[in-house]
């Protein structure tokens, strides 16, 4: 089954879903990048299977410097002349897709893999952008979504069969490091969408309580500056570090400590980020969105339950959902509830029971090469 892979080379996205899709024996894999290409695909899609359209969309103009390539794309494709077509971003690469099966009368069937925003965000920015999205959902003959809300929304658009599964893990890593009872990580981007504001007004809440808190922000953003001046109004300067965006490995070496893990965005789908952590043992405090009550199952609150009470059963998902109008003051005293009293030390059995039965369901439901293998079976079914 010869299958295209088309979306930005440069992205860990695609290059995940390149690395998974190239395990599969089934898949002769192809790749068309907007962009160029990652080092690593190279060792993944010989050069001559690949094509780099070599713009640059995010400072050239967006989708219309990214269509401007529609005719090489096509001319490419036609050559090529695979069985599937996989966009990955409907709105950009997915109308890529569309218009180059139609204008180069292409045989191949299009899958489409939505990413969040090109779903729970585009199409409410304007008729055009609805259409658009709309047009490449039905065009597809199959989708996948990480969320059953953001599967709903994409049937609600105009999609047909939809798959749902975690963008989840490739393999579990290890965990070996005993994780200290007051240590918080986020590592979500420092923009508006992520709301690292309202991360920084929780953890404050939190560290007036907790003299022992202490926050690790690992990532980059446009916001970076007003958070450290935010920090520093709060007199947190000294138990808040701005680590930057960091490599994979040096990341692992951040969540296996933390028993705390804060993601507060304003939209998301089933995050990778959170999935990590838990994967670390970590117990998530999330916003209150659809797909976040997806992963913690009915906003976490059954966990909570399950670990007040010893002879409860554990349900596998542990974590917090906080509404924008909950009561930031008494969060440290919920948080020292859910895990249950600590010793001298500070160290809660509770808590690292809840944590084990959190790297145990993500093993169990979200770990990505068992999904992309079914994904292939069906596509083979068509």
């Amino acid at each position: 089954m010869r299958l295209v892979l088309i979306g930005d080379g440069e992205s860990p996205h695609l290059l995940k879903w390149a690395r998974a899709l190239s395990q599969q024996r089934e898949v002769e894999l192809w790749a068309a990048s907007t962009r160029g290409f990652a080092p690593e695909f190279q060792f993944l899609i010989p050069e001559d299977r690949r094509l780099a359209m070599n713009t640059d969309p995010a400072h050239a103009g967006g989708n219309i410097a990214v269509l401007r390539q529609l005719p090489a794309l096509g001319a490419w494709l036609k050559r090529v002349d695979a069985d599937w077509l996989h966009a990955h971003y409907l709105t950009s690469h997915g109308t890529l897709a569309w218009a180059a099966r139609r204008g180069w009368k292409l045989r191949a069937r299009i899958a489409g893999s939505a990413w969040g925003s090109d779903i729970l965000v585009t199409p409410d920015q304007g008729w055009a952008y609805r259409w658009l999205t709309t047009k490449v959902l039905q065009a597809c003959a199959i989708t996948t979504s990480d969320s059953e809300h953001m599967s709903a929304r994409m049937r609600e658009l105009g999609a047909a069969e939809v798959m749902t599964f975690p963008f989840g893990l490739e393999q579990l890593p290890k965990q070996n490091v005993r994780k200290q009872p007051w240590l918080f990580f986020t590592n979500r981007g420092l923009e508006p969408i992520y709301r690292p504001h309202r991360v920084m007004e929780v953890f404050a809440a939190i560290a007036a309580k907790q003299p022992e808190a202490r926050l690790v922000v690992g990532n980059d953003g446009s916001l970076r500056g007003a958070l450290e001046a935010q920090v520093a109004s709060l007199g947190l300067t000294d138990r808040v570090e701005f680590i930057g965006r960091v490599d994979a490995t040096s990341q692992g070496r951040r969540y296996a400590p933390a028993r705390w893990f804060l993601s507060l965005p304003q939209s998301d789908s089933v995050s990778v980020s959170v999935l990590e952590a838990m994967a670390h043992e970590c117990l998530p405090i999330l916003s209150d969105l659809p797909a976040n009550d997806e992963v913690l199952g009915t906003g976490g609150i059954a966990s909570i339950d399950a670990a007040m009470h010893p002879n409860a059963k554990l349900l596998g998902r542990h974590g917090l959902i906080l509404k924008d109008g909950d009561d930031l003051a008494t969060l440290a005293d919920r948080l020292q509830l859910m895990v249950g009293q600590s010793d001298v030390a500070g160290h809660s059995v509770d808590a690292d029971r809840l944590g084990a039965a959190n790297r145990a369901w993500v093993a169990e439901h979200a770990m990505f090469g068992p999904a992309v293998k079914t994904f292939v079976e069906r596509l083979k079914r068509f």
